[in-house]
């Protein structure tokens, strides 16, 4: 039965695992985290009053003061107030009027090291919250100087703020931010901006909620969706906007978007957005230098239990993430494939997240409900992003067909490298985690503060491709690719993806594809067709898998590998006829974002030696 329908879900299945019997002690938690977070960043602030960046952060990774590091003024400030240590006054005040001394005559902040002033709402927003925590242990000349730094960097952001001048999430934030300087200043100006812009903002929803903005920019405005920046940035800076001023229209289209949004918190709490424009900061618990996704399910907990329970559990699994030395790494693996302290930006905009929905949270506990991922035996089919879930009872798999393209740049723009073709971005198995995860089909450093170097590495995607004199093709250049999800029999769920194998400028190669995922409770299938019309490659199908601690991967024979996890283990196996190839260049599959390591299994498929059409099948199952 063909899927029908905009958005919406095949469920056979409801039943709740990993459920938590006790109710959440989330303002708890959330002081726990920020607590350990704030002394790490105390820990690397430069304290002697007489040094010149006095309240200055150190980044160990870039060598680099971050003026964006100095928002940890708020953290600390809120740690103030659950502590009432006078160390994390200190600091607060410290890294704000480090921060007051760097901003430039026009009111803005750059983003050391870059020139990038966009973060200046970032920055303002930090500055207004903290004041309202400790003005009271300001003296009158602070209090002014702050207030007038506050008032200039209001003043450029009413100037310059628009979709035209910055991706989305920095106006979604600048109508919080502005509307909070409004309250705190008096200045009629900034709420009649906040609101212009929180207007334009939630203008770019699609009937869903999710913002086109975040990627390239066409003929003015960026456009494109990311998850991730939404649930992280966007959208909690349009609910807090809507708490401090009423607004029902923002407030309610940013309550109708969190529904939708919810569905890609995995049962292990991790955040998915293997798919979005800005994937290529993904690290699994969110992204590198977007906030985090508690501000938003704190600002709206008392509406529905599952946003506690959501925010909880992503807390656990950011818990994961954090290094020996206290840092936030880019995934979780980050010690073993980098092996170097992370830059503090996760760190930093992780605490503020933290404070945040420390500060916004109204109950100090919170019921325990099951989410959506942890209930068994449904699939859906996001039409408006060609995004399919599936759910069942071992596994869940997220497969994209996202069908955006940075028509200006091309090949030349960073979002472009994204996985797509119907490929499966995100795949989790119980008792094991993520046993795929997409990375960056080529990987690139467009931000060389945010990027690490990363000679060598391959993709952590599955994929289809060749190599021939005409270049690299594949699946994951393929971003007009055709989906169809639907239910079969016997509990079972079918994705079909069909398109082109292309190159990084979208040009056919000659090949054409068919994926057929059939995905039960204990194994997925992949049956593919590959049309020879136009060329006749040896094609490589490649399936990394995660390598979890633990994990041995052995190659029994030659149609069968086994994948052996520390509690749960999986078989790959194949019809036979292609070549099975075991950790081909294993040194080199690894992504520094999500910090992963993977072991690629490989099948290399001939040309058919009569008529135009081969297929291969296979299998990933539970190993009983």
């Amino acid at each position: 039965m063909k899927y029908a329908g905009i958005f919406g879900i095949f469920a056979l299945l409801c039943v709740s695992t990993t459920a938590i019997s006790q109710p959440i002690q989330i303002k708890k938690e959330y002081a726990s985290t920020l607590l350990d977070l704030t002394n790490t960043l105390l820990d690397l602030q430069i304290s002697p009053s007489a040094h010149a960046d006095c309240g200055a952060l150190v980044c160990k990774n870039c060598n680099v003061l971050h003026t964006r590091a100095a928002e940890a003024a708020y953290p600390f400030a809120v740690a103030y107030r659950i502590t009432g240590q006078t160390r994390y006054l200190k600091a607060a005040k410290d890294a704000a009027f480090w921060l007051i001394g760097e901003q430039e005559l026009n009111g803005s902040w750059k983003e050391t090291p870059e020139e990038w002033t966009g973060t200046t709402t970032d920055q303002l927003l930090m500055l207004l919250l903290s004041y309202e925590i400790i003005a009271g242990k300001l003296s009158d000349k602070e209090k002014t100087q702050w207030m007038e730094a506050s008032r200039r960097a209001a003043d450029y952001l009413c100037q310059v703020m628009k979709p035209e001048f910055a991706s989305i999430n920095y106006v979604a934030t600048t109508t919080a931010t502005l509307a909070k300087a409004q309250e705190i200043t008096g200045v009629p100006r900034y709420g009649d901006k906040a609101h212009e812009m929180a207007r334009r903002t939630v203008s770019k929803m699609d009937e869903y909620g999710f913002i086109n903005g975040e990627g390239g920019r066409g003929v003015g405005a960026k456009s494109g969706v990311d998850l991730g920046y939404e649930m992280e940035m966007s959208l909690w800076g349009l609910g807090l906007y809507a708490r401090i001023t009423g607004d029902t229209l923002v407030n309610n289209r940013v309550r109708h978007a969190l529904k939708a949004h919810l569905y890609f918190i995995y049962p292990d709490g991790s955040l998915d957005n293997s798919w979005g424009v800005r994937s290529n900061k993904w690290t699994l618990y969110g992204g590198a230098t977007s906030d985090g996704c508690q501000a938003l399910f704190s600002l709206y907990a008392k509406e529905d239990e599952r946003y506690a329970t959501a925010s909880y559990k992503n807390l656990l699994f950011l818990r994961k993430n954090i290094t020996p030395g206290g840092l936030v790494g880019y995934g979780p693996h980050h010690m073993n494939v980098l092996k170097a302290v992370p830059c503090i930006y996760p760190t930093f905009t992780k605490a503020k997240n933290l404070a945040l929905a420390y500060q916004a949270e109204t109950s100090e506990t919170r019921s325990y409900a099951a989410l959506p991922s942890e209930k068994q035996g449904w699939i859906k089919y996001f039409a408006n992003l060609d995004v399919v879930q599936v759910r069942t009872k071992n596994f869940m798999a997220t497969v994209t067909g996202y069908r955006y393209k940075d028509q200006m740049a091309g090949a030349k723009s960073k979002y472009m490298f994204r996985p797509d073709g119907g490929t499966v971005s995100y795949l989790w198995a119980e008792g094991y985690g993520a046993l795929q995860a997409s990375s960056v089909t080529e990987y690139s450093r467009p931000e060389p503060m945010s990027f690490p170097e990363a000679p060598g590495v391959k993709s952590l995607t599955p994929r289809i491709s060749y190599t021939d004199s005409l270049g690299y093709f594949t699946n994951l250049f393929e971003f007009d690719a055709r989906l169809v999800a639907s239910e079969s029999k016997n509990d079972q769920f079918k994705v079909e993806a069909k398109g082109e194998l292309k190159n990084r400028n979208w040009i056919n190669g000659g090949v054409a594809y068919g994926i057929d995922y059939t995905f039960a409770d204990n194994h997925i299938e992949k049956k593919i067709t590959l049309t020879y019309h136009d060329a006749l490659p040896v094609v490589t199908i490649t399936e990394p898998f995660i390598l979890e601690p633990g994990t041995k991967i052995h190659q029994e024979n030659d149609s069968t590998v086994l994948i052996k996890g520390s509690k749960m283990s999986f078989l790959f196996t194949t019809n036979g006829g292609e070549q099975l190839i075991t950790a081909r260049d294993l040194k080199n599959y690894w992504a520094p974002y999500p910090a992963l390591a993977a072991c690629p299994l490989e099948l290399v498929v001939s040309p058919p030696e009569q008529g135009f059409i081969k297929t291969i099948v296979y299998k990933i199952s539970i190993k009983n």
